[in-house]
């Protein structure tokens, strides 16, 4: 699996650098001219190395929270408090597959909420900023 997504991701670095070199015309299009080797490297090592930022600054942190929440979610049992996206703070009464029954007050006031609308489990102590 690990493997699949790496080779996924170096054959778009491999199309990317490709599509560059050709429409910065550092790639001769019919043999006519030599291309400085030199200059072509260059371009190829920064746009690996720019590949590479982003990968790690951007995609591979959000991969890892959304895999965090994925297994939050996943971990949720009768009895924890939790709080959704809209703010709805209740205890967890029933867990199904893909859904959770929660109390929202002392009046057994109950929501069927599916699992994605939890954000977090636990009391929030103050507002988030």
């Amino acid at each position: 699996m690990k493997y699949s997504r790496l080779f996924k991701v170096f054959a778009l670095v491999l199309m990317v650098v490709l599509a560059v070199t050709v429409v910065s015309g550092c790639a001769p299009a019919s043999g006519t001219g030599e291309a400085p080797a030199g200059s072509t490297l260059q371009m190829v090592i920064m746009m690996v190395a720019m590949i590479a930022v982003f990968y790690f600054l951007l995609i591979r942190p959000e991969n890892k929270k959304k895999k965090q929440a994925q297994q939050m979610r996943d971990n949720l049992s009768v009895g924890d408090t939790i709080t959704t996206i809209g703010g709805i703070m209740g205890k967890v009464v029933s867990v199904k597959e893909n859904s959770i029954v929660i109390e929202t007050s002392e009046d057994r006031v109950r929501l069927h909420l599916t699992k994605w609308s939890v954000s977090s489990v636990g009391k929030q102590t103050e507002e988030p900023r």
